[in-house]
């Protein structure tokens, strides 16, 4: 876990665990089992061998030579958690989270997500280890990202569209606690991301921290050398949280990528700690900096990544942001797409669009940098489930044409 002084759930001044009366016994619970596995080392060995066996663990840390030559600055790495099992680096924290549950004996697991990654990995690990599942998703998410809902389903989950609010992954998640609240006993609750109540944020990070020990290990043993920045996009926080945690302790810069969608002046975007925008409060079971107004209402946020559609943040990365140990910067809409093309281009490699606000910030510092040095760039998830969103935001003709003859030839029962 990263430096920080914790107590009763608090990072410094972030965190807690706001939650009502009902769901405290089930808490006291999962806090048990948690400390429990901490404590044990043969869970992580099972967790490790697990995502050995199942997932693609270690991935690759892959030198991105073409991008570094046309920089002319840094070396640039790419962590490819796009080769996880699922597509991203939710694998880690869900199978990790499936462990618990065995040990708990429940049967059902529900799960909110935004891009769909951590919804189809959470369908997956059930479809596994033989759980019922339900998946939240706002009802916007679920339009742009369909290839995902069509995959969850077939794995097994129940998809459940969430059409109150601004039908985005803040609304998924309050659905997610409602339906936890009626079915305490025989349900858990994998939260996807570093947020929320006690012990989540804290547990979620020691999942996802076997990205930042790999990480560490490889730079070293190809480069020679630790980097001098490491980047990762933020939207909850679990990719950022999971490959800081590798370099916590080193002279490494830290920097978190948040959507600063059509701009920070334009109120469109979903960035809290990289604009004068969000303030201090309270909601979804913990402390933090949120996107809210005067009143406390929460406000309506933009990113064409659904992942990163997010009002609230880690409150373990808001700690590290208040101590000035990870720096936030903003990436917009256009940035993204920008260094999402010139990533394919160049490398071959396609990222998620939530992973290419990361890509972005370091396409913009690494000219600034010298040739012996070295940054890595967390690509914490591919971007073949963004298919749609990309193909119109290119506004690919051929695409077009693609859909409207797939929607006739449905229309025909063909």
């Amino acid at each position: 876990m990263p430096h920080v002084q914790q107590k009763n759930g608090y990072f410094g001044n972030w965190g807690g665990a706001f939650i009502p009366e009902v769901l405290h016994q089930t808490f006291q619970e999962l806090l048990a089992v948690y400390e429990a596995a901490r404590q044990d080392p043969a869970f992580w060995q099972e967790y490790e061998a697990l995502m050995a066996t199942y997932s693609c663990r270690p991935t690759p840390l892959t030198h991105a030579a073409n991008l570094s030559a046309l920089f002319a600055g840094a070396q640039i790495f790419i962590k490819r958690e796009d080769l996880n099992h699922t597509g991203a680096h939710k694998a880690n924290n869900v199978m990790g989270q499936g462990l618990l549950v065995k040990r708990m004996g429940k049967k059902r697991v529900i799960a909110e997500t935004g891009a769909g990654q951590h919804g189809v990995a959470t369908a997956t690990m059930a479809a596994k280890f033989g759980f019922a599942c339900t998946i939240y998703m706002g009802e916007e998410d679920v339009a742009r990202q369909r290839p995902n809902v069509f995959w969850m389903e077939k794995l097994g989950a129940t998809v459940v569209p969430v059409t109150t609010g601004s039908k985005t992954l803040k609304d998924a998640i309050n659905e997610a606690f409602r339906d936890w609240v009626s079915n305490v006993d025989t349900t858990h609750y994998v939260l996807g991301t570093v947020c929320g109540p006690h012990p989540f944020p804290e547990m979620v990070a020691w999942f996802q921290s076997i990205i930042g020990m790999e990480a560490r290990r490889q730079i070293v043993t190809q480069f020679g050398k630790l980097p001098s920045r490491v980047y990762a996009c933020v939207g909850g926080g679990s990719n950022a949280m999971g490959i800081f945690q590798g370099f916590m302790a080193d002279q490494v810069e830290l920097v978190g990528v948040e959507a600063g969608g059509h701009g920070l002046e334009s109120g469109l975007h979903a960035a809290r700690l990289a604009s004068s925008d969000a303030s201090p409060g309270v909601a979804q079971g913990y402390k933090t900096m949120f996107l809210q107004n005067s009143d406390g209402q929460m406000q309506d946020t933009h990113s064409v990544a659904a992942g990163l559609d997010y009002v609230g943040v880690s409150p373990i990365l808001t700690d590290l942001w208040e101590k000035g140990r990870v720096r936030f910067e903003s990436a917009t809409d256009a940035e993204v797409l920008a260094a999402l093309e010139l990533t394919m281009r160049r490398e071959g490699i396609i990222p998620a669009l939530e992973s290419s606000h990361a890509f972005a910030q370091a396409f913009k510092e690494a000219p600034r940098m010298g040739a012996d040095e070295a940054l890595i760039i967390n690509m914490s998830g591919r971007g073949d489930k963004d298919i749609f969103t990309i193909a119109h935001a290119f506004n690919d003709p051929s695409w077009k044409q693609f859909i409207i003859d797939k929607g006739a030839a449905y229309a025909s029962g063909k």
